[in-house]
């Protein structure tokens, strides 16, 4: 029995590592050079904000900083915010391109970060405002300069409908150090990011806190309301474009970056726990097979090597080694793509097993009717 856990182990890992699209090589990257364009296309930035006091003034600041010669304007969506957010975007910079409007308020069946997107939307199209792309942003994110520009390039020479930046996520104390660069490392392994890009491909994905859409994309799409109710929007939106015909690219961000800091476990555990389950569907046959998974692809090789002495099987613990090794390696990219040292990818497997925690969590969260809470919202699937 252990040599075949061991055998599946190792099986696993020579299909995520040689035939699951090189998910884990980090690859997938915007170019440095930008190539002139003839025209550049009108942008209109629009971005989402529910009390975000701490992080709205630096994101507003890097979005009127961008080295962008074509038409762009700014929308920040105030969402009932209490701690005066909407004023501090508004003296975050002295620009004439900065708009600051409040959401009205939250209509049923909407998500409040997909409603106050939809109201910039609304608002944009009553004030006469048609861009070729829309930019969706974070409000706890701030871009280099040459983002805007990068991104529209993207999307015109490789005529992309969806252009999108997972954007460096805040990693310097110890919890964001162990559990971000495997969150990055497992939504590779979702979504791998080879695949997203292809046409070929049924695979779509997004990163929501930088999104460049093509007006006309989302448009034919029908906009925002048939995802309205989307926890996971980023990857709804994806998944809404590419089957209209649509064309995404998503990559790996080298500038961008999240300002939410993370000083403990619990802002990371309610991050995660918020949309597991909704990511299995509701479904409590997914959540066992996941928990299987994990184990197996993700604990059992070290576990079966480890605990050799007690089971006295040469081979099991062989296999489970040489499985340990392969998952230390295809994750060593992830790892010093957040500045680590290559050492701290052994902890990969402690790591899957606070996801595991977390997703049952997230599924307990759903049955007590308490999932999906987000800046004092809760969103529920029905009542399984």
């Amino acid at each position: 029995m252990l040599t075949l856990i061991a055998v599946a182990s190792l099986g696993a890992w020579l299909y995520l590592l040689f035939a699951h699209h090189g998910f884990w090589r980090a690859d997938q990257r915007l170019a440095r050079q930008i190539r002139p364009l003839s025209t550049l296309p009108s942008v209109l930035a629009i971005v989402p904000a529910r009390n975000e006091a701490a992080s709205i003034e630096a994101c507003v600041a890097s979005l009127a900083a961008q080295h962008y010669e074509g038409s762009f304007r700014i929308i920040v969506v105030d969402d009932a915010s209490s701690d005066g957010t909407a004023d501090l975007a508004r003296g975050a910079a002295a620009t004439d391109r900065l708009a600051i409007i409040g959401a009205p308020p939250l209509a049923s069946g909407w998500t409040g970060k997909l409603w106050a997107m939809n109201a910039g939307l609304t608002h944009a199209a009553a004030h006469g405002l048609s861009p070729v792309y829309y930019w969706l942003t974070d409000a706890d994110i701030v871009h280099p300069p040459e983002t805007l520009a990068r991104l529209v390039a993207k999307a015109v020479h490789q005529r992309r409908d969806l252009v999108s930046l997972m954007v460096k996520l805040h990693c310097k104390y110890t919890w964001e150090c162990l559990l971000i660069p495997a969150f990055v490392f497992f939504f590779q392994m979702l979504y791998p990011f080879r695949a997203a890009n292809d046409d070929q491909s049924s695979i779509a994905a997004a990163a929501g806190g930088c999104i460049l859409v093509k007006r006309d994309a989302l448009i034919a799409a029908g906009g925002l309301e048939p995802i309205r109710g989307d926890i996971i929007d980023d990857c709804a939106l994806a998944r809404l474009i590419k089957r209209r015909g649509g064309r995404l690219w998503i990559g790996l961000s080298d500038g961008s970056a999240s300002l939410r800091e993370a000083l403990g476990l619990n802002p990371l555990w309610t991050m995660v726990s918020r949309t597991a389950f909704t990511q299995l569907h509701y479904s409590p046959w997914l959540l066992l097979g996941t928990l299987l998974g994990l184990a197996l692809v993700f604990l059992a090789p070290l576990g079966l090597f480890l605990t050799w002495s007690w089971h006295d099987n040469e081979t099991a613990a062989l296999l489970g080694l040489l499985a340990a090794v392969l998952m230390t390696l295809g994750y060593i990219p992830t790892v010093m793509d957040y500045g680590q040292a290559r050492w701290r990818a052994i902890f990969l497997p402690v790591a899957a097993a606070f996801y595991a925690a977390m997703t049952v969590a997230s599924a307990f969260a759903h049955w007590r009717r308490r999932g999906g809470a987000w800046k004092g919202r809760t969103y529920s699937a029905p009542a399984p």
